[in-house]
Formats: structure tokens, sequence, C-alpha cells
């Protein structure tokens, strides 16, 4: 039942973003001031969202197991953490490579860049942590606090483009001032529906894998004991 219910969210994921790729690269035409290079949006806007959907699940769950104490939740945690940081790592890689066509610079130090840099080596330190922990409660624990405070940078990196006096070469929040064209909505929501599915379909998969992981090294743990 796992198996289908992965293999069938992967499946159609795959085939909305075939689909709106075909759109975006064969239908839509070239923006005005940017040319080809602004249907980047429909992957960098995407990936951006669909880490704080996973991030906002991870924190939540890696809050219930403070309380808690059910490792399900901590393998839940990681599981989200591990494909919102890949998401993230994808919204740094082409947000820069839309920055060298428009501003002429692969990297500036920008608000909104720097602090989505800060949120991605925030939960890569997140990732490198536990396996450096090797009692399972101590790790859990220590990781769940750093899902919580990793947590805190994503108001600074939404609200960074929206604080005056602040340094920025990003835009105003094109998709919520209307400076967005209407045409432009239809795919950008399919590829986040797109981005979505898969995210869901990997967090399975690695839930699955980190559950299997902790019954190993249980059994592993009693057979030392004996």
């Amino acid at each position: 039942m796992r198996e289908k219910l992965i293999l069938s969210l992967a499946a159609l994921g795959t085939l909305l973003l075939v689909w709106d790729f075909n759109t975006i690269f064969l239908h839509l035409p070239d923006e005005a001031l940017q040319g080809a290079i602004y249907r980047i949006i429909f992957i960098h806007v995407p990936a951006a969202i669909g880490a704080y959907v996973f991030y906002s699940v991870a924190v939540i769950t890696s809050a219930m197991f403070l309380v808690k104490k059910d490792f399900k939740y901590d393998s839940l945690a990681v599981a989200c953490v591990e494909v919102g940081a890949t998401f993230t790592l994808v919204n740094l890689v082409t947000g820069s490579i839309w920055g060298r066509i428009i501003w002429g610079i692969w990297w500036t130090w920008d608000a909104r860049l720097t602090t989505q840099l800060i949120c991605f080596l925030l939960y890569l330190g997140y990732l490198l942590l536990r396996p450096a922990v090797t009692e399972p409660t101590q790790r859990a624990t220590m990781s769940a606090i750093l899902a919580i405070f990793a947590f805190a940078d994503i108001p600074i990196v939404v609200m960074a483009i929206r604080l005056k006096n602040v340094r920025t070469q990003h835009p105003q929040p094109v998709l919520e001032t209307g400076g967005l064209d209407p045409s432009f909505w239809p795919p950008l929501l399919i590829s986040f529906a797109a981005v979505l599915l898969i995210g869901t379909a990997l967090v399975l998969v690695r839930l699955h894998q980190e559950t299997s992981r902790r019954e190993i090294d249980y059994l592993r743990r009693e057979l030392h004991a004996l």
C-alpha cells in the first residue's frame, strides 16, 4: 500500500511537471524586460514555498516529539528537513542563475539571498548533527531543538524584501501586489502542486528508511546487551 502511494504521488507529480514545462517553455511568451530567463520563476518560487511547507511540518513534528517522546515524530521531522533542504538548494541555485543574467553577478549579499543561505546552512547543520549523536533520545531531542531554532529564520527570509531601509536587489513581492501577469498563475500553481507531490513521495520514502534504520539500530542494541 505504501509503495503504491509513493509511486502514485511521484508519477502524478512528474507528469504535472512535464506538462507544466511544456506550457512554460513552448507556449508562454518571453517577458518584456527579462526575456526568456524569467521562466526560471516557475522553478525558483515553488521550490522555496515547497521547502517552507516541509520545514513547517518538521517544526510541528519536532515540537510533538519534545512533548510526547514518540520517535515517529522524529523520523517524520528528519525526512521533511531533508526534502526541504533539497528544495532550498534548488531555490538558491536557480536564484543565482537568474541573478547572473539579470543583475550581472552570480551572488550578491542581498538581504533575501543572505537570509535564505542562512536558512539552508541551519538545516544543513541539523542534518550534520544527527550522525554525530549516537544515543537515539539525545539525538532526537537535540535535532528537535535545532529544527525549532532554524525555523525562526523563515519569517526573516519572507520579510527581507518588505522591510524599509534594508538593502535588497529583489523586486517587491509580485505574487501579492498583482505584478504577476495573470497567464503566469496557472503554470506557477501547477509547478507548486508538482513540487508538493514529488516532495511528499520523497518524504514517505525517507520516513520508511528512517523507521527501518531505527528498528535495526534497536535490534543491534538488544543483541549487544545480551
